[in-house]
């Protein structure tokens, strides 16, 4: 049986490191992964953009994500993987968790963004930390 491997990625320097990562340790890799883009519904429901204009700015946030997903596809390509897809909207870490979660993967592998820490993270929460603590999978950590 192939494991199931879920990689959230977005366009962050960390998300970048971590697929250099994979692709730097492939052989310890399923060659399978599932990518998942989360468009931060939270960040577009700003109140000053007006309501004609939300549509627009979701198209263009949807185009973009999955420019990204695109990219990072070539680039595991690149390097022998085979990818699924997946863009979602909504709330990162709730998106994450819970796609990890009903979808039954075995691993997931995620960056944790530099210039955190505990107090950071324990005030605010993280992406990573939340995830780390609510999926029922493991989890590697970049």
């Amino acid at each position: 049986m192939i494991p199931k491997i879920l990689v959230p990625i977005d366009d962050s320097p960390t998300s970048q490191k971590t697929i250099d990562s994979i692709i730097k340790s492939k052989e310890h890799f399923a060659k399978h992964l599932t990518l998942l883009y989360v468009i931060n519904s939270t960040q577009l429901a700003y109140r000053m953009i007006p309501e004609f204009q939300v549509d627009m700015v979701k198209e263009n946030a949807t185009r973009a994500g999955r420019n990204l997903l695109e990219r990072t596809d070539a680039k595991l390509k690149e390097a022998g993987f085979t990818n699924e897809l997946m863009l979602e909207f909504g709330e990162p870490r709730d998106i994450i968790t819970h796609t990890a979660n009903v979808q039954e993967f075995q691993l997931l592998v995620i960056g944790r963004h530099e210039g955190g820490g505990e107090i950071r993270d324990v005030l605010f929460g993280s992406v990573a930390n939340h995830v780390l603590h609510n999926v029922r999978c493991p989890v590697l950590l970049f």
